[in-house]
């Protein structure tokens, strides 16, 4: 199974490359399933993977002047903030058994995995959804604006923090619906709050976890490999086409999990 996790791990970065977003997704999955990581470790390793790969494939938007700092900055430090509560106060709180029923026992990481697996599945509705990146403009004052986009910030880094996902899905359409930013900059912009939500969220929590950095080191070549391929594939191929079939994948994923987790 490891040869297909480290060939899966190819699609985390392409997926980051060609569509923004969705590649944060598929990491816990290939690290838990196809290579055996405990779930809690999954996520730490996820937030480097996605931050390493999200930096490498913001540097050709950044080049393009297609990253906003401002509104990375609106967004982005509320979403550290949270990643660094969640990762150092609220996950140490959940005890590894969290209930029981009969002989049935909801552990920790298969919580981890329910949340995650949940998460998928909104990202796949907000994937299969047509347009749904162009929802109708919402009239909103700037201040207001400011707030909501700090408040889905902090939204972002509480599920960045739990699970180690990058949550592009909700980034690229709140930057677009509430900040009015073309595409291609919502995009850029959110490699970069993407690269550095997961980092400072990984290297916040590192003291207490032993890091396999040889696989760690790999398994992140290997997607940023993924991500330099789905740069250029995203100026041949429309990335917004490929949404909804990927939105479909990460739905089914979601569904196995928790099928998986509850009832095999």
């Amino acid at each position: 199974m490891e040869i297909f996790g480290y060939i899966a791990s190819i699609f985390i970065g392409v997926s980051l490359g060609l569509i923004g977003g969705g590649g944060s997704i598929l990491t816990v999955p290939v690290l838990v399933y196809l290579l055996g990581i405990d779930a809690f470790l999954a996520t730490e390793y996820s937030l480097f993977i996605v931050g390493v790969s999200s930096l490498v494939g913001s540097a050709s938007y950044f080049k393009k002047g297609l990253v906003n700092f401002r509104i990375a900055f609106v967004f982005g430090i509320p979403s550290i903030i949270s990643i660094f509560l969640t990762r150092n106060y609220l996950l140490p709180m959940i005890p590894d058994e969290v209930f029981a029923i009969g002989n049935f026992i909801i552990t920790k990481n298969i919580l981890l995995l329910l949340i995650f697996a949940a998460l998928m599945i909104v990202a796949s509705y907000k994937m299969i959804q047509k347009n749904a990146e162009l929802q109708p403009e919402i009239t909103l004052s700037q201040k207001n604006e400011t707030l909501l986009v700090a408040g889905e910030g902090s939204v972002v880094g509480v599920l960045t923090g739990l699970v180690g996902a990058g949550g592009g899905f909700m980034i690229i359409p709140a930057l677009v619906n509430l900040l009015k930013a073309p595409m291609k900059v919502a995009i850029g912009t959110s490699l970069i709050i993407i690269s550095f939500n997961s980092l400072i969220g990984f290297f916040t929590s590192i003291s207490h976890i032993r890091i396999e950095w040889n696989l760690l080191g790999k398994i992140s070549a290997i997607a940023i490999v993924g991500i330099i391929i789905g740069s250029q594939l995203s100026k041949k191929i429309d990335g917004k086409k490929l949404k909804p079939a990927f939105g479909w994948f990460i739905l089914a994923m979601g569904i196995y999990i928790i099928i998986k987790e509850l009832f095999l």
